[in-house]
């Protein structure tokens, strides 16, 4: 499928109906899996034939819809999840363990943050928190023997900083370790990291790829290009044998293409779960379908309101990198040269109360801890999102506590951009 432009993989990658098959994608709501033979399903357990024995691991539908994301990816494999968060925790978990760490844009979604700073923390991963824009003398100060790996974002939640992906991409590699790119804003529609040296790449698939608030869900996909066998000694998980899989050893049985997926779903999905249900699988592929056309609409809608509320007397400034003169303007230009996403971040002239009290004049766009919705949606969020953050944390992440992130949806600008003029005024 990965001879097709982006927007015919989005219709047709992943699955191919047969004669007299379904042209939409099963749904196999099933948790088990009948095999004539104990030998049969023998070969599965040992991962010396491919199929499907519980949904806990893998599931049919959830592989045609992850299949469709790899190829519009331009990776070689991926697996979904049952949210963005549990897509990010497995993709630095796979290859990171206890008394292991890993570098980290500063700008980062909230709960992107809390899961590194916290949670990972605690079961003895740690993480090193630099600014995008940091010096190379203090990227390189970052990285320690232990670094596995650097993760960022191609468009930061919700400051909107745009990842130098090439830069961290080369410096990831200079230090044997993969970059790991949360495309989540950007969508495969407007970049595809891994042509620009990233390694592996996440996605909450519940924002612009679902588009409707109907399904939550992630995924996960690998370049295929990364040589872990060149660091046997770093990612052992991945260069010896598996004692808990008869000893195979992943690279070794399914090359450095199938290597990292192949492990994420036989040893943590095996363990943890956070498996997407099928029905969430069969929805995502439906909002996949439309994907191309409706970023597209997100983005010239983003672009328009932007352009309004930087021209606006009670706005003291706009962040989105369609804006000519914006900080990150240039970069742009060379990684999302045909938009970047519907989301602008922006802050009003006052204080925290003053921004609480737009949004509670707003009639159109809905207060909802969501973005890349068909509706527009607000959110606050140093009360929301980044709540947890201290000032400090939150100026890092480059929030600042009157900000305000706004989601353009699909509806008609006019209608969006007059919503906004009311509850300014008012």
């Amino acid at each position: 499928m990965n001879k097709y432009q982006i927007e015919t993989n989005c219709i047709r990658g992943g699955y191919t109906p047969g004669n007299g098959e379904p042209r939409q994608i099963p749904i196999i709501q099933s948790t088990t899996f009948k095999y004539d033979t104990s030998e049969d399903m023998a070969k599965l357990f040992d991962l010396e034939a491919s199929g499907y024995f519980y949904t806990r691991l893998q599931n049919p539908t959830n592989d045609y819809a992850a299949a469709k994301i790899c190829a519009l990816e331009g990776g070689t494999a991926a697996m979904l999840t049952s949210s963005g968060q549990a897509a990010t925790f497995y993709s630095v978990f796979n290859i990171a363990s206890a008394g292991d760490h890993v570098v980290c844009s500063s700008c980062v979604y909230g709960g992107t943050y809390n899961l590194f700073a916290v949670t990972m923390k605690r079961m003895g991963i740690d993480f090193t928190f630099i600014s995008p824009e940091c010096s190379d003398k203090e990227f390189e100060a970052a990285f320690r023997d232990n670094t596995k790996a650097v993760f960022g974002e191609t468009i930061a939640n919700p400051a909107l900083t745009v990842l130098d992906i090439e830069r961290f991409a080369n410096m990831a590699h200079k230090h044997g370790v993969p970059l790991i790119i949360d495309n989540t804003f950007a969508t495969p529609i407007n970049c595809r990291p891994f042509e620009f040296g990233a390694d592996i790449v996440t996605h909450s698939t519940t924002k612009y790829m679902d588009g409707h608030s109907a399904g939550v869900g992630g995924c996960i996909v690998d370049s295929g290009k990364f040589d872990w066998t060149k660091y046997p000694d770093k990612y052992p998980g991945l260069c010896t044998p598996d004692d808990s899989y008869h000893g195979i050893t992943y690279t070794e049985r399914f090359g450095i293409e199938g290597a990292y997926i192949t492990k994420a779903t036989a040893q943590l999905m095996r363990d943890l779960g956070s498996i997407q249900s099928p029905h969430n699988a069969y929805i995502l592929n439906l909002g996949l379908e439309s994907l191309h056309v409706r970023v597209k609409r997100h983005c010239e809608n983003a672009q328009a309101v932007a352009e309004f509320l930087s021209t606006h007397p009670n706005v003291e400034s706009v962040r989105y990198c369609g804006l000519k003169g914006d900080k990150y303007y240039d970069l742009a230009q060379k990684y999302l040269p045909n938009g970047s996403c519907g989301v602008i971040s922006f802050d009003l002239k006052g204080t925290r109360e003053d921004a609480e009290k737009f949004m509670k004049n707003l009639r159109l766009a809905i207060i909802a801890t969501h973005v890349a919705d068909a509706q527009t949606c607000v959110l606050h969020p140093a009360s929301s999102t980044h709540r947890q953050m201290t000032d400090e944390e939150l100026a890092n992440a480059g929030i600042s506590p009157k900000m305000i992130r706004l989601s353009c949806g699909i509806e008609n600008s006019a209608d969006i951009i007059a919503d906004l003029k009311q509850a300014l005024e008012a």
